[in-house]
């Protein structure tokens, strides 16, 4: 591997089911104030998946590789800035591990108490 941002070989979070992290996310949440329906809005806005997909994903332990292959992640995606793991989004060349710390960074959001509007990078023009 090469550093955090930039890695070139396959990373055991590539593989990790989606439905492992899932529930820590949600703890993260609830532990903060916020609820497991919030993060749900947050995760199906980012992927595009509805209420049935992503219960689809979790039942089925899909992987990050195959959970994120399948998603179709908003325009408002890009818009995701900030550090993660002490790490730059915009930074992470891996795609891969870029989405899934776009991922991460919303719920990270959600958990500190900020707006859902604000959240979801609904632009106040429209």
């Amino acid at each position: 591997m090469t550093d955090q941002a930039g890695a070139t070989k396959p990373r055991r979070t590539f593989s990790t089911a989606f439905s492992a992290v899932y529930p820590l996310d949600v703890a993260k949440v609830e532990r903060k104030g916020r609820t497991k329906d919030e993060q749900d809005t947050v995760i199906r806005w980012l992927t595009s998946f509805d209420e049935a997909q992503l219960a689809h994903h979790l039942e089925a332990a899909t992987t990050f590789i195959e959970y994120l292959g399948q998603a179709r992640l908003q325009a408002e995606a890009g818009a995701i800035k900030g550090v993660v793991c002490g790490v730059r989004v915009k930074e992470v060349a891996n795609p891969l591990m870029r989405q899934i710390q776009m991922l991460d960074k919303p719920v990270d959001e959600l958990a500190k108490g900020r707006a859902m509007d604000r959240v979801l990078r609904v632009r106040a023009d429209g």
